[in-house]
């Protein structure tokens, strides 16, 4: 989950490549208008324009795969406005024994399989049930896959009886992938009107072919957002995808469908694609460890099979670094004893909600319990981050973004339209501008390097920093087109940082928060902290999971992982004490 060496504009049409890298650059409804439960904020906004039309027609495609399979429909199940938490409801159609599947994370069911106990037919039968219902109510899913996956668990049920063995780590285990990746014979539209029936993969993306490779089977393909360019999911062609624990929230983006179907256990792993809180961001919205699985044992095994496959021969951005699967895996084997754990608590320019606060502290008090040693990480330049990094976002002043709405003549989404304000200049930078830019950035790294590095300084071990915990985001799940600060992420994918999202705690109960735990704030600092801090009502983010996120050195992805186990292993212990 780091930023690309070179950050452009991602609205250049998909052909045969990937857009943006797979997760960690080391490694490589039935209709448009969801059930009218969640109506109208799923449903694109009326107007007789041609672009409907391409709408309408995406929808029916959608609608004709899913209706091979209506008996897998929640039909009368299908809950009222008024119930906003839908997860539990995505288990509705399935026995028993399917349900027991939906309850593991990967490496327990890629085990399962191995051994024979389940065949890959009835899993992925009870993942297509479960997606199929997740589309119903969140409004997630894009492309329906539902049988070619079937048919390849055929395949490998066959397989595995005739030889007694596995075709790969991931034998049979179903996983979604992010509509802007591309699944050969599979549109990728990615949220973009213009590119609907128009960009069919004429080959698998990077990630896709190892994932073949390695035995899992690909069933569906999730929503992103219009431009990819917002932390939040809707577009014009499906509408809104919305967060399965409450609907009037945002699940995150641009993985926004990745990560509603993967928190209501409609996949146990998914795709998602990140260039500044895309996955991040989107992990801490919906409760669920990122990029995009439920256990970090998951992550591992993910980058595992992405360097064991030696995806540097199929992508050229990605390194050819081993994986250390053993430092990985660790709970704390190969680790200082005592680790110094750097805590940002606030960025300086826009302070976290009161559960966010909370769950830092209770965190620090838990780490510090287990002998290891928390200091404050100073903010450098955060404000000066989201500038330079919004400039590298848009480097044409956003023109082929605009240039390709003008195409189809689709409106720009709310978020859309708000980011594209942050444009300096509508015209194209030039090479000396975009040469500085990137000088600018390359400077800024180093800064951030010798900032990490001096932290040193003020440890009672003198040493650095292993790894910083801080917010993921200065919310929990937003209310729709309501994101304003990527701060607490996009600064990490500046840095070429590598970062990992867990959840912290149980999801917010509005009814049992108490305010008077709630610190008193001074005047905002500015604008945004005043917008975001105005949000703030405990009822606004019911059912809301909580999130942390845990940034380490550049190319210390193991090491991340391994010091997750071990915050994770304190936190326990300190709560169950």
């Amino acid at each position: 989950m780091t930023a690309l060496d070179v950050v452009t504009s991602s609205t250049t049409k998909p052909a045969v490549s990937t857009i943006e890298p797979a997760p960690m650059h080391r490694l490589p409804m039935l209709s448009c208008v969801a059930p009218t439960n969640v109506a109208p904020l799923n449903t694109p906004p009326l107007s007789p324009s041609p672009w409907r039309d391409v709408s309408a027609r995406k929808c029916e495609d959608r609608a004709s795969r899913l209706r091979e399979y209506s008996e897998w429909s929640l039909g009368a199940a299908l809950p009222s406005p008024s119930q906003k938490n839908v997860a539990p409801l995505v288990h509705t159609q399935l026995t028993q024994r399917e349900r027991s599947f939906l309850a593991l994370d990967v490496t327990s069911l890629a085990g399962r399989l191995a051994t024979g106990e389940c065949t890959s037919v009835e899993v992925t039968i009870a993942f297509c049930k479960a997606a199929y219902a997740a589309q119903e109510l969140t409004n997630c899913l894009t492309e329906i896959m539902f049988t070619q996956a079937l048919a390849r668990a055929r395949e490998l049920d066959e397989h595995f009886t005739k030889t007694g063995e596995v075709v790969g780590p991931l034998h049979g285990v179903p996983i979604s992938i992010k509509d802007h990746v591309l699944v050969k014979g599979e549109d990728t539209a990615s949220g973009y009107i213009a590119w609907a029936g128009q960009t069919v993969a004429d080959r698998d993306a990077c990630v896709v072919q190892i994932l073949r490779a390695a035995g899992a089977v690909v069933y569906v393909k999730t929503a992103n957002p219009q431009s990819l360019l917002c932390l939040e999911t809707s577009n014009n062609i499906y509408g809104y995808t919305t967060n399965p624990f409450n609907r009037d929230l945002s699940p995150g983006g641009s993985s926004g469908g990745e990560g509603a179907l993967v928190a209501c256990r409609g996949s146990l792993m998914g795709i998602g694609t990140d260039i500044g809180g895309s996955i991040d961001g989107m992990d801490n919205i919906v409760g669920v460890v990122g990029p995009l699985a439920h256990s970090a044992r998951d992550l591992e095994l993910f980058c595992r099979v992405m360097a064991q496959y030696e995806s540097w021969t199929l992508e050229h951005q990605v390194l050819n670094i081993p994986w250390n699967q053993s430092v990985a895996q660790s709970r704390g084997e190969g680790l200082p004893k005592r680790l110094v754990i750097g805590m940002l608590r606030d960025d300086g320019v826009v302070a976290p909600h009161p559960p966010i606060a909370e769950r830092l502290r209770k965190t620090r008090a838990a780490l510090i319990a287990a002998g290891h040693e928390v200091v404050d990480w100073v903010p450098m330049e955060h404000q000066e981050a989201w500038d330079l990094i919004v400039k590298l976002y848009l480097l044409d002043g956003g023109k082929e973004y605009r240039e390709t709405l003008a195409e189809s003549g689709e409106p720009a989404m709310p978020l859309v339209e708000w980011m594209l304000a942050h444009a300096t200049s509508r015209a194209p930078y030039t090479v000396d501008q975009t040469w500085a830019l990137n000088v600018a950035r390359e400077q800024f790294r180093a800064r951030g390097l010798r900032h990490w590095n001096a932290s040193a300084a003020r440890s009672e071990q003198g040493r650095a920093f292993d790894a910083v915990l801080c917010p993921v985001a200065p919310t929990l799940a937003p209310p729709h087109d309501t994101t304003r600060w990527w701060g607490y992420s996009s600064y990490w994918n500046l840095l070429d940082l590598p970062a990992v999202v867990f959840p912290s705690g149980k999801p917010l109960d509005a009814t049992a928060w108490d305010s008077s735990r709630e610190a008193t704030l001074p005047a905002a600092r500015n604008p945004v902290e005043e917008f975001v801090r105005n949000q703030w009502n405990p009822k606004t983010y019911h059912g809301a999971p909580v999130a942390l996120q845990l940034v380490g050195r550049r190319l210390h992805e193991e090491k991340v992982l391994a010091i997750l186990n071990v915050v994770e292993d304190a936190v326990a212990q300190f709560e169950n004490a």
